[in-house]
């Protein structure tokens, strides 16, 4: 399973940007898409995810502000990122996950970058 993730870059606090994650192949088992970041020494922390029925859960810290606003027809996820804030700054990762395959597959990651 290949993920490309795209749309990251440099934003300003209060703004926007989002991200996009798209995994082939297509008819690729795949129940759980999510969101995952991590700056520079930490951990990769958990930021978001969409089930199969559509069922999105979020971080605390983003609550309110990101979005998964569900899976296009070319298996494409996207990650609304709005009321932007410096501490949002870090490596953002997607991650698939397969209940068949009881595996989790990653994207290569993209860059957010968020200017006080």
């Amino acid at each position: 399973v290949q993920l490309v993730e795209s749309g990251g870059g440099l934003g300003e606090a209060g703004g926007s940007l989002r991200l996009s994650c798209t995994y082939s192949p297509r008819d690729f088992a795949i129940n759980i898409m999510g969101w995952y970041y991590q700056v520079p020494g930490k951990q990769r922390e958990w930021v978001a995810e969409i089930g199969d029925g559509g069922m999105t859960n979020y971080a605390d810290s983003v609550k309110g502000r990101f979005a998964i606003p569900g899976k296009n027809a070319q298996e494409t996820v996207y990650l609304e990122m709005n009321t932007l804030k410096p501490a949002d700054t870090g490596v953002y990762y997607c991650r698939a996950y397969s209940n068949f395959w009881q595996a989790a597959f990653w994207g290569q990651g993209t860059q957010v970058t968020v200017a006080s």
